[in-house]
């Protein structure tokens, strides 16, 4: 704990030094703090914090008393995000354990629009972010302001995260030859989807994989998964394909490092109702169906990520039109969503629950994430 209360003192404050009254590194710990506890605007993490003024100075000085919540966001809005996203990580590596460095990881690249953070004809942020399902958390984001952009984002991104090593899924608009020529330089590798905007790919693929007949070949060969779920009153059937034969395709070569394609054959069975879908796929990866497989499943938790980001800390409906404020906050709340998937309050309950029983006795559960 003192270490990660340390590391917030490398932030850099770009404020007067005669006009300072409440230090950077204490609003950082506010705002985390807060967000944890239930908090999702500025007037309730300034609430929470006058609540809880006692508790919060065990761990940090606020020598003139909590900051108003203007304070609170121009102080956020000061703050470099990549400063910010420094420190989220340095967090991460403090808990992270031998075991868990030798994990091959699933990162998957994907991005969302802050909708509230748009205004007076301004384009909300678009966060692109490397999100590890293994993990739990983000392992680097960048920001843009259309979501077109994210081609010529995620090579940037892909230079600061932990790649090597590593599996990176992205969705169809990130199956890009540079992209791909970038992840196979970053010893790491790709499974990438394949839709309509790659035109001739898509078309060979698509093809190749809709004839019942290869398909049946590649069952015999063991390079098939089918798992089925039942839930919310449905069925759900995947069918997973793989497949090293790939020396006709004339797109081969374009793609680096391209050993395999795949597909997922997806059946969703609801009354009398049969939805069936097939998404298709890239692969640096040799023939594995598990590993193929659990990338690809995997990808679906950048998603989920996004899903949490919305519902349980209620993002889009934050009006923070500040864009590095919007960006900080962002940062911060899936900082805390990766904590709050690793406590357990003695039963099993969902991040928003989570969150609420933090809000009813911050002392005590805040006191044991902070000493874990």
């Amino acid at each position: 704990m003192q270490e990660f209360i340390k590391s917030l003192e490398i932030i850099e404050d770009k404020r007067q030094a005669s006009k300072v009254r409440h230090k950077i590194q204490d609003v950082v710990f506010i705002v985390l703090m807060a967000t944890l506890a239930n908090a999702d605007t500025w007037e309730e993490i300034w609430i929470f914090a006058k609540e809880h003024e006692e508790f919060l100075k065990e761990y940090i000085e606020l020598p003139n008393g909590i900051p108003s919540h203007d304070t609170i966001q121009r102080v956020m809005g000061m703050i470099d995000p990549k400063c910010l996203e420094q420190i989220q990580n340095k967090w991460h590596n403090l808990c992270e354990t031998e075991e868990m460095q030798k994990i091959q990881k699933v990162i998957s690249i994907d991005g969302k629009t802050m909708r509230g953070n748009a205004g007076k004809g301004k384009k909300g942020n678009h966060i692109i972010t490397a999100w590890c399902d293994d993990y739990g958390y983000s392992f680097g984001e960048t920001k843009v302001y259309e979501k077109t952009n994210e081609i010529k984002a995620i090579p940037d991104l892909l230079d600061v995260i932990k790649a090597k090593g590593n599996i990176i899924t992205i969705d169809a608009m990130g199956t890009q030859t540079k992209i791909a020529e970038k992840i196979i330089k970053k010893q790491a590798n790709y499974v990438l989807a394949v839709k309509e905007n790659q035109e001739r790919l898509y078309q060979e693929i698509s093809e190749y994989l809709d004839d019942k007949e290869y398909l049946e070949d590649i069952k015999k060969s063991g390079s098939y998964k089918r798992t089925v779920e039942k839930s919310h009153g449905q069925i759900e059937i995947r069918e997973y394909y793989q497949t090293s034969k790939i020396d006709w395709m004339q797109e081969k070569y374009r793609w680096e490092g391209l050993k395999t394609i795949g597909c997922i054959v997806k059946t969703i069975i609801k009354e009398n109702q049969t939805i069936t879908e097939t998404r298709y796929y890239i692969s640096s990866l040799k023939k594995d169906i598990e590993l193929f497989s659990k990338a690809i499943r995997k990808h679906w938790s950048v998603e989920i990520m996004h899903w949490h980001l919305d519902v349980t800390f209620k993002e889009d409906a934050n009006k923070t039109l500040d864009k590095d404020a919007a960006q900080n906050m962002n940062i911060i709340r899936k900082w805390a969503l990766s904590i709050l998937k690793t406590v357990d309050f003695g039963k099993k309950q969902s991040l928003k629950l989570k969150r609420y029983v933090i809000l009813n006795n911050p002392e005590k559960y805040l006191r044991s994430i902070l000493e874990m």
